[in-house]
């Protein structure tokens, strides 16, 4: 509902009060905030897959070149 609500106020902002648009504004504080954060939880998990896959690559390519 609320997103909705944004996106009417976006589609006309030019016309919309200020109640609208501080309300608004916060809408799209809080989900640039909680959008962030995810992404650089994201960003950690794929590091630490990457290290991970890296690792076990390595070990398995010392293998089979020692065969």
């Amino acid at each position: 509902m609320e997103e909705k609500k944004v996106l009417e106020i976006l589609g006309d902002y030019k016309n919309k009060s200020n109640k609208d648009l501080l309300f608004a504004l916060e809408f799209l504080k809080i989900d640039f905030e909680k959008t962030k954060d995810i992404l650089i939880k994201l960003t950690y998990h794929l590091d630490s897959t990457e290290n991970a896959y890296n690792k076990i690559f390595d070990e398995y390519n010392k293998r089979v070149n020692n065969e």
